[in-house]
């Protein structure tokens, strides 16, 4: 019965990833124009395979699975095949997201550690990282109105307002720099040099805080794995 769980599992996993190369090659006109019809055949088979095991896992996993995250990534799956047939709209696209089903094959016990270590990081610097998150988005809205006050009566297509204007604080915060908004007051110039200067440091701090939280969980680990040897029993215990 295990040998027949791990077939199925990773046939779904082939299927799921040849899904995805299906949509990619499907984004060729070329490609799928002089092949359409193979395309639909597969997208057929494809749902049928996914619609039954979602039906499958509701009957045995039930609501733990049906309201799961892992249960709405495959609702979504199957949703956009049955969605034209009540709504001319199409919503194949969602498809792709299938494909985080193979992140299952992080079960492997040495990927699921990784992960775990990852858990713990985020849980335990949750705090400094929203902090980060709310200095950086209060530093967007400041510098955003700065840049509208500056710059709205000369470019007041560009910067029509403080909400349009989040763009060139976004692009400017993370040093992106897509130079398709920019300043050309003296004033803007100069703020546009501040918000950058101060995007290198702001981006830099996330990475540190959660580098160190890796840092901290390794030493963590290494002293719980230390063990003392007893002197008379000769047995070894753990710290």
């Amino acid at each position: 019965m295990k040998k027949v769980k791990e077939r199925v599992t990773k046939v779904i996993l082939i299927l799921i990833v040849l899904n995805v190369i299906a949509i990619i090659l499907a984004s060729f006109n070329s490609i799928y124009n002089n092949h359409w019809l193979k395309f639909r055949y597969f997208e057929i088979f494809s749902v049928v395979v996914f619609t039954i095991e979602f039906i499958t896992r509701i009957k045995y996993e039930k609501k733990e699975y049906l309201f799961s995250f892992m249960g709405m990534v495959d609702f979504l799956a199957i949703l956009p095949f049955y969605i034209p047939f009540i709504i001319p709209f199409d919503l194949r696209f969602l498809r792709i997201i299938r494909v985080l089903r193979v992140l299952r094959v992080l079960k492997l016990s040495r990927y699921a550690d990784a992960l775990n270590v990852i858990g713990r990081v985020m849980h335990k610097k949750k705090e400094q990282l929203l902090s980060t998150i709310f200095v950086t988005m209060l530093l967007i809205l400041l510098s955003s109105a700065l840049m509208y006050s500056l710059e709205n009566s000369v470019q007041p297509e560009v910067f029509p307002n403080i909400i349009a204007t989040f763009w060139w604080a976004i692009a400017t915060l993370t040093t992106v720099g897509y130079r398709d908004v920019y300043p050309i007051t003296v004033g803007g110039k100069i703020l546009s040099s501040l918000v950058a200067f101060l995007g290198i440091g702001l981006v830099a701090l996330p990475t540190g805080i959660i580098s160190s939280g890796f840092l901290e969980e390794i030493e963590n680990e290494k002293s719980s794995d230390e063990k003392i040897v007893c002197p008379y029993c000769e047995r070894e215990f753990k710290k």
